[in-house]
């Protein structure tokens, strides 16, 4: 019997429909296991979003590489919670919880903007041979702050450069990357400046992670949260204030742009990124 499955790609952190990172999102809860990533590798996308129901919270959320299964992923989350919107389950300030691999997370709707919690993990200091990770990324060490350790948060390499143009001449030998991250505390690297291409914005980054099958990701959610973090440790972020709110650059390189609004509540220790997304194409998988 053939079925049919809507799906949408949805840009995400952007309101327009050439920026942003884009994902494909799709609900169902008749997909087999070996269905999902055979989607997942003809949509092609950093990652898609497959939404279904769950015994424990509002929907299940998973997300797929064309390659593998990953843990956590922002802009798919951001994507999925659109497409909840645009098809009239999720209205203006509801609240949602997503079964997920990071556990159940809260998200929502509100301000016209989408949300969604981050969790935050135990912050390490990279100790291993920085030289590798330079030849890696084909960098020069001069480039990097050498005032700020390399720090780690969920699996991710968080490294301080400079200067906004030498971030942009970046360019890793991917190979080395993979198997590099593949035996490591760390599965991805995240580059970051305090010098941003909008003055009222915090921070530009690029993000590599080619073990997971993304040599460099457009606008990454999952680690723009945890920068806020980073930033906080290196004491980057100055503020008495309880609740820290930063927005983050991204993709501007790879003619992407995004931004990721990230909210930091000191005292309750929540984080949470927040985004615009726009729908760009509709269509259905016939299986």
């Amino acid at each position: 019997m053939i079925r049919k499955i809507k799906y949408s790609r949805i840009n995400s952190f952007t309101s327009n429909s050439f920026a942003g990172n884009p994902a494909g999102v799709l609900m169902s809860n008749n997909l087999s296991e070996s269905e999902m990533p055979l989607i997942a590798r003809e949509l092609n996308f950093a990652e898609t979003a497959f939404i279904s129901s769950s015994k424990y919270c509002n929907y299940k959320l998973r997300w797929l590489t064309p390659t593998s299964e990953v843990d956590l992923c922002g802009h798919a989350t951001i994507a999925a919670l659109h497409f909840l919107k645009e098809n009239s389950l999720l209205m203006e300030n509801d609240e949602i919880t997503f079964e997920t691999r990071s556990g159940n997370l809260r998200c929502g709707f509100k301000d016209r903007k989408y949300y969604m919690e981050i969790p935050i993990h135990i912050v390490e200091n990279f100790e291993d041979d920085k030289n590798i990770i330079f030849n890696a990324l084909r960098i020069k060490e001069e480039i990097v702050n050498a005032d700020l350790p390399f720090l780690i948060h969920n699996k991710i390499l968080f490294i301080a450069i400079n200067f906004l143009s030498d971030l942009n001449k970046v360019s890793p030998n991917f190979i080395e990357l993979s198997k590099i991250t593949t035996h490591s505390l760390f599965n991805s690297v995240m580059l970051f400046t305090l010098q941003t291409y909008e003055s009222a914005n915090h921070a530009y980054s690029r993000f590599f992670a080619p073990a997971e099958g993304i040599n460099e990701d457009l606008v990454t959610g999952s680690a723009n949260g945890p920068l806020l973090i980073i930033l906080k440790r290196l004491n980057l972020i100055e503020t008495k204030s309880k609740i820290i709110v930063c927005t983050f650059e991204q993709g501007d390189i790879l003619n992407r742009p995004g931004r990721v609004t990230v909210s930091y509540d000191q005292n309750k220790n929540e984080l949470f990124i927040i985004g615009d997304a726009v729908t760009v194409v509709r269509g259905e998988f016939i299986l």
